[in-house]
Parts: C-alpha cells; sequence; structure tokens
C-alpha cells in the first residue's frame, strides 16, 4: 500500500508509506496527484527536472510536495510518476514526468490549495518509512 486517506476535520490528509526515503517521497507525489486527478489517465510525456532543499525530513517532504503542487497549480502541469535520483534529509532532485492539462482529457477531482506543516511527521521505523501529511483544501 502505498498511502491511506487521515480522517482530519476540513482538511485532506494522507499516510504514505515507503520502503525507503525514496520510495516514501515517490509515494507522497503519487497520493497527492492521485487525490488531484485520475494518475491512469496520464500519458507522462513531458519531462522536467526538480530540484528542493530542506531543513530536515519533514521540511523537505513539504518543500517536495509543495514544489510538485505549485506545477499543478500554476503551470497546470499534472504529475504522473517520478524518479527520485538523490535523496538527503535536506535535499532531493527528481525527474518528474507530467501531461499538460486539457480539460477535455483529464478530470479534476479535489482542488488542494496548500500542503501544510500541520501534524507534519516523516519517520524511519522497523517496517520502513512513513510520513504524515495535511493538505488544505
Amino acid at each position: 500500500m502505498k498511502y491511506e486517506i487521515i480522517d482530519h476535520t476540513a482538511d485532506l490528509g494522507i499516510h504514505v508509506f515507503g520502503a525507503d526515503a525514496k520510495g516514501l517521497f515517490a509515494n507522497a507525489a503519487f497520493a497527492l496527484f492521485d487525490l488531484i486527478t485520475d494518475i491512469d489517465a496520464l500519458k507522462g510525456l513531458n519531462e522536467l527536472e526538480v530540484h528542493i532543499t530542506g531543513d530536515d525530513w519533514p521540511d523537505t517532504m513539504v518543500n517536495w510536495l509543495r514544489e510538485l503542487l505549485y506545477l499543478w497549480t500554476c503551470k497546470e502541469m499534472l504529475v504522473k510518476t517520478t524518479d527520485i535520483f538523490y535523496l538527503t534529509e535536506h535535499e532531493l532532485t527528481a525527474k518528474v514526468k507530467f501531461d499538460s492539462y486539457d480539460p477535455d482529457r483529464h478530470e479534476i477531482k479535489n482542488e488542494i490549495k496548500a500542503v501544510t506543516y500541520h501534524q507534519i511527521q516523516v519517520e524511519k521505523g522497523p517496517p520502513g518509512w512513513e510520513s504524515k501529511i495535511i493538505f488544505d483544501v
């Protein structure tokens, strides 16, 4: 399981899982866009490199998802896949495959306004990595 939805008053929360840190961050990106649109309808023919930094694991996660949300809200790019090829607690670089939004082809399921720091968690545990993230909708 990549993620599950968390019941949260007035916002939308997710609990994301990954075997390792790269898997966790990739699954968080998947969850974000799976909530926004039908990922199976995307082709991912366009590619872009994304680089972000953060102060620690939670800050890096928030900055990663904020950058991806920016691609959607400001540039109308719907992300199909992410290939994270460099990740530390303070830095992430990835190739993002996306579609430019086409209202005739893409259904928008949820409008996510922001990625919040509210109750953010990114932890490594015995079964792997996990994160809890709250989105403002």
